[in-house]
């Protein structure tokens, strides 16, 4: 089981970024993917998650209507598209599996999700 991130850089306030996080060693979609985020000195907290066919998205209150989570299962990779960003969304950004097969509801809590990256550094400057 691996899950790989990327895509992550430098912005500008108000730039954009797309992180993609790529899978492979397991059944890839019957799972529900999230994307978590993890600034020096706090706690990883939940950014979104998606559903195992794609239909069901959910966000942290601080990314709704910037961030868009999507998922491409015949590609085995989800998506992240950061909009409108701020110098407070700079943190290292992981994806990680859901390990319940073809859940219908959503987790944000990181000990809930297995199967994590390695992470992909985004850095927002004001």
């Amino acid at each position: 089981v691996q899950l790989v991130e990327s895509g992550g850089g430098l912005v500008q306030a108000g730039g954009s970024l797309r992180l993609s996080c790529a899978a492979s060693g397991f059944t890839f979609d019957v799972y529900n993917i999230g994307w978590f985020r993890q600034a020096p000195g706090k706690e990883r907290e939940f950014v979104a998650a998606i559903g195992w066919s794609g239909d069901n998205t959910w966000y942290a209150d601080s990314v709704k209507g910037r961030f868009t989570i999507s998922r491409d299962n015949a590609k085995n990779t989800v998506y992240l598209q950061m909009n409108s960003l701020k110098p407070e969304d700079t943190a290292n950004y992981y994806c990680a599996a859901d390990p319940r097969v073809y859940s219908i509801d959503y987790r944000r809590a990181p000990a809930d999700f297995g199967s994590w990256g390695q992470g992909t550094q985004v850095t927002v400057s004001s």
